[in-house]
Order: C-alpha cells, then structure tokens, then sequence
C-alpha cells in the first residue's frame, strides 16, 4: 500500500503544495494561485491536480497537512466576524484603555486600533471574583440573559466572556458560557478561561475577543475545506499547522483559530530547522519573501526563537508561537509617492488578483515584481516553468504612468528606487530578530525561500554584513515542505502568582497536576488512546515587584525543595546572562505554569537529489542584461538550476531560475551547487564609501 503525505501552505498571492511517497521517497511539487475571495477553492484545486501530476491513488493519502494565514488576513484587513463582548461591570472599556499608552509616542496622528467588540457590543454584568479565586459578588444570571438579548439585536455572531480574575476561578465565565449556549445555541462562543487562563486582564480579554471574532470565519473555511477533502476522495481527516510549529485536528482550529496566526510561515521555519541538520548548520536566519510580505525568525543552535505576546491589528494576542517577524514586504508590494514627493514601497499588495501589472491580470500599480522585470531580475517572458506567461511591456509602462513623471528620474532609477527601498525595509526586519536582541545577524546563515526570497537575499545579506546564503532546492515550497515535518503539540497554561518558596511547592505541584490532566484530555482528542507524547513543564518566573518573566524547564513537572532552590539559582543565572546583572538577595516569584505535550512523528525521507549529467555551460539558458547597483545594467548569464552539476561553482552576476524562483547573485558573488542540491552563495558585504 503506498502511503502518501501532503503538504499546503496557502498564502496571499500563491498556494504552494508538496506531495511525498514514503515508500519511493519520490516528491511531487505544485503551485497555483491563490483565490483570494474563496481560499479552499485553490486548496482543493491545487490538491486534485497535484495528485494528478503524481498520478497516485486518493485513498493512499496517510496525512494532509494545511497552513493558513486566514486567520492573519482576516485581522489586519480588519474583516472580522461582528463579536459581542459579556465582562465584569466596570470593566466593558479594558480593551480599549489598554495599557494607556499611544500607539506611536511622537506621532499624535496615528488612530488607535479599533477593537474587535465595538463598544455597543460591550455588555457588562453583575459579578465579581477575587484574585485568590474567591467570590466577591455572585454572578447575576438575569444580567447574562440581558446581555444576550442585547448581543442579538446588534447582531453580533459570536460573543466572547471575559471577566475579572476568571484565570484563578473560572465557575462564572462556565456559567455564563451554559447561560447564553441555553439561550443562544446558534452563536459562537468562547471564554477568557478556556482561550487564556492567565492574569494581566487586558491580554487575556483583547486574546479572546480576537479569538472570538475568527471563530465564524475559521469555522466556515475549514467546514469547506474539509467537505471539499471528503468529496475528493481523501479518507484521512486533514490537519492545520499551527503558530507553534504543531498540527492539529480542525477541531482544535475552531476553538482557538488564534493559534494559527503564523500557521504558514511556522512551516517554513520548521522546514529550516531540518535542512540546518541536515547541513550541521544551527545557527540560521530564515528569510521567507513572498507575494504579500516577508516572515523573519531567528534559529540558534537548531531552535527557532519562541514568544508568547505578539501584536495582530494592534492588539496583543497572547499565544505560544515561533517569533516569527512580519511585514508588508513582497513581490506584490504597490510602489507609491507620497505627499512629500518620496518613494514608498508596501504595506499595500497587489495580491494574487489582479496581482503585479506583469502578471497581465489587470493590475494598474507598480509592484516590486514590477520593478524586477524591468531590471531584467525576473524572466520577462515566463515564470513558473512556462507555464505563467509575463508581461513586460506592462510592467515598464505602469512603473513610466505612475511613478517615472511624479520623481521625476528615469524608468530604470524608478524601478533601481522600488528595490532598494523593499531591500531596506527587509533589513529592518533582519534587525528587529538580530541586532535588536543582542545577537550579530554575522555569525548566520541567511536561508532564502519564498517565491521571492532568493531574488533578494544577496543583496539583504551583503548590506548586513552576512556572508553566506543559502538557498534550499524547493526555495518556493519549503513552508509547504515544512508542513510535512510538522509534530502534533499542544501548549497549556495557569496563572500561579506565588513565592519561589518551600510554603508553595505542594500548590505549584498542584498546578501541574492541573496542567497534566488538561494535556491528558487533549492528547486523546487530537491523537486517539494510548498516544506516546512528550511531556514538557515550565515554570515563568521573576523577582517580585518586576513586571516581566523568564521560563524554566521544570523536570517532570514535579517540585521538592532541592529541585525548587535549582531552578532560584538557576533563574539568577539566566537573568543575568540576558539583562546583564542578578539580584541574588531579592525573592522571586513565579508566574505562569506551562506544559507543552508533544506527539513526535517521524519525518519523511529526504528527497533524493538526481545530480545533471551536464556541464555549468550546458546549463546556460541565455544571456540577458540585468541592472545591479555597482554595474548599471550588464550582460548575465541566465541558469536552468535543474541542469547545474555538482559542485558546479559560478561567479556573479549570475540569474538561477527553477519553477517555483529566482535566484540573484550579485557581482563579485559565488555560488556552489552542493550534492544535495542546495545553493551556497557566499557574498562580499558592501562598503560604503568614506567608511572606515
């Protein structure tokens, strides 16, 4: 029986698949647009024509794996389901208060964010719990029938209950949550205790309420995506990847659709980890350009960087996901002029649809890909093996209508300005996951995927003083190919606000108990009785009266006086490493309790590299000219990178085009085409003149 696994990551302008036959360890790649106003169709789509091209059984599928930036879209486009909000009186305005502080300090113009819950949509109620977990004031059932009447006259189609200390006693948020399903059983629903059982309540209740407002729009995604698996004739239920690098049912998906904020780009670092291993390379900077924007991690020692806060639509969402930074920053990035005259490239996208003017779809705004055309970068006739025709002579009339007459330069210092400017703003995000934490990007190795990010990398990297690139051989597919290596995990938490001291062992181990048996629930549903999992505990800690937290690994999960002391000792190691000083003589506290339960898959087999019985002359395609900084345009040889030999050894400048990218390498660059397939390109690091 062959026994087949796929992988989808679905992003703004392309959908990227990979098919893996365990038992042949052949590999079978797609790539289709994305359709943007229906997501699934392209999903469903692109999985019949890859099994197609395999020309493999339907019903041998064993996994299918899917990674979605629904979810991120939908937020920062602000086109969230209409959610209504059920919280503690007094306290209908904590989302909106939030931390008190402006969005930007020396700019007075920036709006703030609108929430997810309009304030009409704010219903407050009569209850009150304790930060110990007692009650102050009991619930008043007849206010959350109230509310519920007021929620359904707005029209609200989901509801979030947040209310006050619910991480130390949830018996109030469970009953108002049996409340409005009795009253209300159509409506989407989850509570602050289910999506975060923490403290600092602008955290937890801006985290439901985002989670609250995804619920609908994740639910009839997936509702589509998996009627349209079924109706293909795929037997295995599908599963989505997660921010945290793990894959789960659809089931988990629709409760916390938070999760999958970094659902694609996590693949794309999960697939980096494992190439670095397979190179003995743990120190890398993944660089994921696509059409829309360009995902940033930082991987040392073969662990990709972790955070549990990050920011969607101006909102914190507290979730464990891999730090993965974002921008605006892709080939479908719209150049424009601003009100001053100068030149600015994204956030804006052009999308899938109508996409780049040379795509030939109807786009009217100069793009980044645009740019590369005209610069000769990107082949001006096809892209995708052929089978995407290009449009020239539109991209250079769009860049000469809408931005040669308003700065007033020529067509090739128009389209020079739009790549220098998204090559700066990428550098940006390579420091913000570098410099910005104290670690020199120098001591990495830039790993370019995306479909666009071996185009850039060269140039990212020698302006930052990083030497080598590396270029996987599916650079385009990687996040797809990442999917496949994905483990099932699920993280856990509870808030403990209590002293590192022997008095708390018996309630921190109570914690845990508490945590463990969560997990336990958890791994039956996501992967069946008797599942073998990873059990790991940590522990948030921090001196008492700071403000922020450091985690440790807790052993099994179990405390005793000798290991408790060990982690204390440990804490002020830590601390000091990171912030540059301990404090030895004052207590610490701890914070959070976490589990995270792993179920480990094994990983499929490496695709085979087929080395080209050629010379590096056999694969010349053409020579074309190409503008590059230091040289204006020159004539370059263009590669098929199917047809490089091993060890195949190129000075720039130099254009390497496959199916799913391009590769750029820049003057006095050069580039080895390893046995395994895999471009090295090492490049001199710029040097500004005057500069010492």
């Amino acid at each position: 029986m062959k026994k087949i696994w796929i992988g989808i990551d679905t992003g703004g302008t392309f959908t990227d698949l990979v098919l893996c036959e365990l038992t042949t360890g052949k590999y079978t790649y797609h790539k289709l647009p994305t359709t943007t106003g229906d997501p699934a169709k392209a999903v469903l789509d692109g999985i019949a024509e890859v099994i197609e091209l395999a020309q493999l059984p339907r019903n041998a599928i064993e996994f299918l794996v899917l990674g979605t930036t629904l979810g991120t879209n939908a937020v920062l486009e602000g086109k969230c389901a209409r959610t209504g909000m059920i919280t503690t009186a007094g306290f209908r305005d904590v989302i909106e208060l939030a931390r008190q502080r402006r969005p930007h300090y020396f700019n007075l113009d920036i709006l703030k964010p609108t929430p997810p819950a309009s304030r009409d949509c704010r219903v407050e109620v009569s209850e009150r719990i304790a930060q110990d977990g007692t009650e102050v004031t009991p619930l008043n059932e007849n206010d959350v029938r109230n509310a519920v009447a007021v929620l359904r006259e707005k029209k609200v189609e989901s509801v979030a209950v947040c209310m006050l200390h619910s991480y130390a006693n949830p018996a109030h948020e469970r009953r108002a949550r049996d409340l409005v399903k009795e009253i209300w059983p159509e409506a989407y629903l989850c509570t602050s205790s289910d999506v975060l059982p923490e403290f600092r309540e602008f955290e937890r209740f801006a985290t439901t309420v985002v989670n609250a407002s995804l619920m609908p729009i994740m639910d009839r995604y997936l509702e589509r995506f998996e009627r349209g698996v079924a109706d293909l004739g795929i037997k295995v239920a599908p599963r989505v990847m997660q921010s945290n690098g793990g894959a789960v049912t659809p089931g988990a998906v629709r409760k916390l659709p938070v999760n999958t904020f970094f659902s694609g780009p996590a693949g794309g670092v999960v697939g980096s980890v494992g190439l670095g291993a397979e190179l003995g390379i743990g120190n890398l900077i993944t660089f994921d350009m696509g059409g829309t924007s360009t995902d940033v991690c930082l991987i040392r020692d073969g662990e990709p960087a972790k955070k549990d806060l990050r920011e969607m639509g101006g909102f914190p969402v507290r979730t464990r996901t891999i730090d993965i930074h974002t921008i605006g920053a892709g080939g479908g990035s719209i150049a424009w002029v601003d009100a001053g005259g100068l030149l600015k490239v994204g956030p804006q996208s052009a999308g899938a649809f109508p996409g780049p003017a040379a795509y030939g779809r109807g786009g009217t705004k100069p793009t980044v890909t645009d740019a590369n055309v005209v610069l000769g970068r990107l082949n001006p006739k096809s892209l995708l093996g052929g089978r995407m025709e290009m449009f020239a002579d539109r991209a250079r009339k769009v860049l000469e209508d809408e931005l040669v007459p308003t700065l007033k330069v020529d067509l090739t210092r128009a389209a020079a300005g739009v790549v220098e400017i998204i090559n700066v703003n990428m550098m940006g995000a390579v420091r913000v996951i570098s410099v910005e934490q104290g670690v020199d990007p120098r001591d990495f190795t830039l790993v370019a995927f995306g479909g666009a990010g071996p185009l850039h990398a060269a140039d990212v990297a020698r302006n930052m003083g990083i030497r080598n690139v590396l270029v996987p051989p599916r650079p385009g597919l990687l996040s797809a190919l990442g999917l496949l290596h994905a483990d099932v995990r699920g993280d856990f938490s509870l808030t403990r606000l209590l002293v590192a001291a022997d008095a708390n062992v018996k309630a921190l181990n109570a914690g845990f108990g508490e945590l463990r048996e969560r997990g336990g629930l958890w791994l039956v549903g996501e992967a069946g009785k008797g599942a073998q999992a990873k059990y790991t505990y940590l522990m948030d800690m921090r001196y008492l009266g700071q403000n922020y937290e450091l985690s440790l690994e807790v052993k099994d999960g179990k405390l005793d006086a000798k290991s408790l002391a060990r982690l204390i000792a440990g804490y002020h190691k830590r601390h000091h490493a990171i912030y540059g000083y301990d404090m030895p003589a004052q207590a610490v506290e701890v914070v959070n309790l976490r589990l995270v339960v792993t179920v480990e898959r094994r990983a499929p087999t490496h695709e085979k590299h087929v080395a080209a019985r050629t010379t590096v002359k056999d694969a010349v395609l053409e020579k074309r000219k190409v503008w590059f900084p230091e040289t204006g345009f020159v004539m370059t040889p263009v590669y098929d990178r199917d047809k490089l030999p091993v060890n195949a050894r190129i000075s720039g400048p130099a254009i390497i085009e496959q199916m799913d990218t391009t590769t750029v390498v820049p003057p006095r660059a050069k580039v080895r085409n390893d046995k395994l397939g895999y471009l090295h390109i090492e490049v001199e690091p710029l040097h500004i003149k005057g500069a010492s």
